[in-house]
């Protein structure tokens, strides 16, 4: 019997858009799917662009799994609130991609984000870490002194869309970090360390587990999953998603609001081991 018609041995989902709703509620039907999942003692890895400080609501909702936190960068217990590996920007990197971006891009800010903080420009307007800090800097540079777990990349006027200046910053600093994004409507790149992705990150624990891209699934919504979504022999694009994440998938699950990812772990799980 072919790998892709047995149950899966690990299960790797986005969060946001994918199974956590944007008003921030995941279903019972969700968490009893992957409970089930965890109980038949499947690996699950909550795969996110998320910093490490906004995972306490995930360790409530499910009690179970290792986040892949930062688009990649780290390596996360869940339960215990604790970094288990990492892979940064170097200083360096930082400041060079910052130098290249504000030419291509002129409108652009930015802010760094590091474990359980982050630092922003002034003319950087937050929406998710208002309160965070307060103050911020004139120019970012001020606040590169280590290697970061992930820059952010803002047009605060939405000048440019989040997959207009994915395409910008990808020719000119596609050589230095890895850029994507994970909304279009936000004008907002995510940045990660060279050759730091979901993906290979996910395939990295895989074969530490001895898995290949046959025993792990995969569900995700937009452009920081699109590599994940690739790795995975089976991997469910969110039909709401982001319209290019089916070129990458190799099905689509229904919209996180109609339970999408539930309904097709509830069906892997029926299949034989």
């Amino acid at each position: 019997m072919s790998g892709l018609q047995k149950r899966p041995k690990l299960i790797a989902s986005d969060l946001d858009g994918t199974v956590v709703a944007h008003y921030g509620a995941i279903t019972d039907r969700t968490i009893n799917a992957f409970r089930r999942a965890h109980e038949m003692g499947i690996h699950i890895y909550f795969v996110t662009g998320r910093p490490p400080r906004w995972m306490p609501e995930i360790k409530e909702a499910f009690g179970f799994g290792t986040g892949i936190c930062g688009n990649g960068a780290l390596l996360f217990d869940i339960q215990n609130h604790k970094v288990l590996e990492e892979w940064l920007i170097p200083i360096e990197a930082q400041k060079e991609t910052v130098k290249r971006l504000r030419n291509a891009i002129p409108p652009i800010s930015f802010a760094i984000e590091t474990h359980d903080n982050f630092h922003r420009e002034v003319a950087y307007i937050p929406r998710w870490d208002v309160g965070v800090d307060n103050k911020g800097v004139t120019k970012i540079e001020e606040a590169m002194t280590e290697p970061m777990m992930k820059m952010l990349a803002r047009c605060s006027d939405y000048e440019f869309t989040s997959d207009e200046m994915l395409e910008i910053a990808t020719k000119e600093v596609g050589d230095l970090v890895n850029v994507t994004h994970s909304n279009p409507k936000e004008s907002l790149l995510e940045i990660s360390a060279h050759g730091v992705s979901k993906g290979a990150t996910l395939a990295k624990i895989a074969e530490r587990l001895g898995l290949t891209a046959d025993d792990c699934v995969s569900f995700g919504d937009n452009p920081n999953d699109f590599s994940m979504l690739s790795w995975t022999s089976r991997s469910w694009a969110m039909a709401d998603g982001h319209p290019d994440a089916r070129k990458y998938a190799k099905s689509v699950a229904l919209p996180h609001q109609e339970d999408g990812v539930a309904i097709v772990i509830e069906e892997l799980l029926e299949l034989p081991a």
